[in-house]
This record gives C-alpha cells, sequence and structure tokens, in this order.
C-alpha cells in the first residue's frame, strides 16, 4: 500500500533534516507533533537542491537542476514520486496549499548559483528572496493550516526570519563560499581584504532582520511557536559569536557552535519561551 511509501518517504525526509542540521532538527521536534512531518518535509526538498549546487561538483549540475525542477512539477500535478524525498514534500505542498510561486522562486535562486559568482544588491536580495524567505513562508503555510488571515498578518516577518537564518550562514560560510566554491553573496565588499567596517554594515542588516522577526515569532499559533523560537534563539546566539569575531578570523574558519553547547540554549530558549520572555 501507498501508505508504506509515504512514511518511508517522510522518515527520508527527517533522516536528511537530522544529518544536515541539528540546530533545525531540535526546532522541529519542539513543534506540536502535527507539524513534525510538514517541515521535515519542506527542509528535505530544500537540502536536496541545495546540495545539487555545493556538492555535485563532478556530475552535470545544470542538468541534475533541470531534472529535479521537471519532477518537482510532476510530484505535485501526479501527488506521487519515486523519489523519496520529492514525494515527502509533493504531499506537503497539496496538503498546504504551497504555492509553486514559492517554489519556482526557490528554485531559481538555487539555478543562480550554478552560474552567478558574485552579486549586485538587486540579485543579492532576490537570492535572500528565494533561497531563504520563501522557505520560511512554505513553513509559514504549515504553521497557518489554511487559515489566510494568520498567513498574510504573518507573513513580512517569516520572510524577516528566513533572510536573517541565510546571512548568518552566509558569514559563518565565508570560507567556504569564498575560497572553495568562488562566491561572494555580499555585494560591494572586498573579501580579500574583508575589513570591521563592511562586516559592521552586515551586521547591522541581520540584526534589523532578528529585530522583525522576533515581532512574529510572538504571534505565531502556540504549536509553532515554541520549536520557531529555539531556532531563532540558536541563529541569534550564533551570530552574537560571529560578531565578536574579527573580520580576517570569519574569513579564515567556520565559526560554530558546539553540539554540547546546543543543548544548554536549548533549555535556555525553551524556559524564556516557558516564562515569556522572548
Amino acid at each position: 500500500m501507498k501508505i508504506l511509501f509515504d512514511n518511508l518517504s517522510a522518515s527520508c525526509s527527517k533522516k536528511t533534516t537530522q544529518l544536515y542540521s541539528t540546530s533545525f532538527s531540535l526546532g522541529i521536534h519542539f513543534l506540536k507533533t502535527e507539524f513534525h512531518a510538514p517541515i521535515y518535509g519542506i527542509y528535505g526538498f530544500v537540502r536536496l537542491a541545495d546540495e545539487i549546487v555545493d556538492s555535485f561538483h563532478d556530475y552535470n549540475k545544470v542538468f541534475l537542476m533541470d531534472k529535479i525542477r521537471k519532477d518537482t512539477v510532476e510530484a505535485i500535478r501526479d501527488g506521487i514520486s519515486i523519489n523519496p524525498i520529492l514525494n515527502s514534500f509533493q504531499q506537503v505542498v497539496r496538503t498546504y496549499n504551497i504555492e509553486w510561486e514559492l517554489i519556482d522562486t526557490f528554485l531559481k535562486s538555487m539555478e543562480m548559483d550554478l552560474m552567478q559568482k558574485e552579486h549586485t544588491s538587486d540579485s543579492y536580495d532576490l537570492y535572500i528572496l528565494g533561497s531563504a524567505e520563501v522557505v520560511g513562508l512554505m513553513c509559514l503555510r504549515v504553521f497557518a493550516e489554511g487559515d489566510d488571515k494568520i498567513y498574510n498578518d504573518l507573513k513580512p516577518y517569516a520572510m524577516k526570519l528566513g533572510a536573517a537564518f541565510q546571512k548568518v550562514n552566509f558569514l559563518r560560510d565565508l570560507k567556504a563560499d569564498y575560497q572553495m566554491l568562488g562566491r561572494t553573496y555580499f555585494p560591494e565588499v572586498n573579501f580579500n581584504h574583508f575589513s570591521f567596517q563592511e562586516k559592521e554594515v552586515i551586521q547591522k542588516e541581520i540584526e534589523a532582520d532578528f529585530e522583525q522577526a522576533l515581532i512574529g515569532i510572538k504571534r505565531l499559533p502556540a504549536g509553532a511557536r515554541r520549536g520557531v523560537y529555539l531556532a531563532y534563539y540558536y541563529y541569534l546566539k550564533l551570530f552574537l559569536r560571529i560578531k565578536e569575531t574579527p573580520p580576517e578570523k570569519v574569513m579564515d574558519a567556520r565559526i560554530r557552535i558546539p553540539d554540547y553547547n546546543k543543548i544548554g540554549l536549548m533549555f535556555r530558549s525553551l524556559v524564556r519561551h516557558q516564562f515569556d520572555l522572548l
């Protein structure tokens, strides 16, 4: 019966999330149970496309991105895919009425990574929209559970949260993106001589995104708020660690929070949520 394959598909998306992101896995764990599988489904799909452009260097990435686009269209249209991650994702899309526009915008951002190594202000904004903001909106479709008023009211805040996460990732991964992949996402920044002033401009932008995102988190439905706040809290602490790190060291090493520290952050975030200290 297809239910067995659907369960396998959901397990593949969950395992993908757990392997690639302990922070998001912890956040998902503290969402209400009904949200676990759909958010795993979204993350699995996003990771699948991202992995093509970031890791599959010995393969035809253009062909593979074209294939995942076509396979995604067919999976959503037919309600089935033999690719377990796409099968899991199409279920989420059809159940929560996630617009094709969001998925298309995400895929276009991934396709930008195949050809664009540097960004202008306009292309940077477009990339952030596709790679992060629309992913936040896909998740918000799940959290709103069909309530368009909740979705529309929280839409700008979900976009800011996605943007904050992505920009922190850009700072965290500067070495890998610049030295290994030859990419620079932040426009008009000289990464051969990354300065304190340039870093400060980026940080102020991220701080503004976090500030707006928190407004929306406080207004999320109860079943989503705790898990989303946990992810927010983790990324905020990662950002503060990067903020304290000199530009030259950010360029030289991947700043991260050790797994044993993440458990402490988890408990602190849960306490803050429990006592309404957001």
